[in-house]
């Protein structure tokens, strides 16, 4: 069965070029590899939500069996153009009915798009992973966290999060300092499911993330100093490189959920099942 789905882009033109310059690949172009590592026969289609391009019609979005908003540095608690355009966008998928799916900024930008609110995070960043995400009772036996065990750790960087839910949502899962960090979103026609976590993203996109902002995690001493951020960072290329090294995995405190990608990207490649069972019926 083909399935073809939409990925919104949140990235500037200039914060594009300077992801592939520095990772190797925009943050939507992340997300396209992804899909098309978990399902061979998916198509993709991309389009930003934040440069002016004008946004499909409600009958175009409807043909598409998924829309996916990748991640990117917007700040949906602050308002300007971008944040009012990616806003619209969502409202307008929402409206359209589409399933869709998205991780860390685009699971702010559907919060906002729905009436909800975000904030910065505090008091600091989350960084390369978050520990100890537990479903909530309505997450345990919802179809987006299906094989995901009682508690888990994934790949993470925000700096911002989800202050007020809007109505018509459902946390899933949460942490101690991160109450939301898996939501299903209910609005008119549309469900929207995300994690504030990034289950797209291979080890060595969070090293290169971590080198990336390393200026910020020095700056909130999360790090002693560039020297503890370099090591930290090519301990994570090395698991990334030799997912079978234990004794990496044990130093940097990590178990299966994440070194198997198929378990590390196991909500994307539930909501891929999702829409190939509504193409289906």
């Amino acid at each position: 069965m083909s399935l073809r789905f939409l990925i919104v882009a949140s990235e500037t033109p200039d914060q594009r070029d300077a992801r592939r310059r520095e990772v190797g690949a925009a943050s939507d172009e992340t997300y396209a590899e992804t899909l098309r590592a978990i399902e061979s026969g998916l198509a993709c289609d991309t389009v930003s939500c934040v440069d002016g391009t004008p946004p499909p019609s409600l009958e175009a979005l409807r043909a598409y069996g998924g829309v996916v908003l990748s991640g990117s540095p917007i700040q949906m608690h602050a308002d300007g153009p971008e944040t009012r355009s990616a806003a619209a966008f969502m409202a307008r998928v929402f409206e359209a009915g589409t399933p869709s799916f998205g991780s860390c900024a685009g699971l702010q930008i559907a919060t906002v798009a729905a009436g909800g609110r975000c904030k910065p995070r505090s008091p600091r960043m989350e960084a390369a992973f978050v520990r100890g995400i537990v479903a909530t009772e309505a997450g345990r036996d919802h179809p987006l966290l299906a094989g995901r065990p009682l508690a888990w750790d994934a790949p993470a960087m925000h700096s911002d999060e989800v202050a007020t839910l809007p109505d018509g949502a459902t946390i899933l899962a949460g942490t101690r300092t991160t109450p939301v960090q898996a939501v299903e979103i209910a609005r008119g026609p549309g469900t929207f499911w995300g994690v504030q976590y990034h289950p797209e993203l291979s080890l060595a996109e969070i090293a290169a993330a971590l080198r990336r902002q390393a200026d910020d995690l020095l700056e909130q001493r999360l790090v002693a100093d560039r020297a503890a951020l370099d090591a930290h960072a090519a301990r994570i290329d090395a698991l990334d490189r030799e997912p079978e090294r234990r004794d990496l995995a044990w130093q940097l405190g990590l178990d299966r959920e994440i070194t198997e990608p198929a378990r590390r990207m196991r909500e994307v490649r539930n909501f891929i099942a999702r829409a190939a069972a509504r193409k289906a019926s």
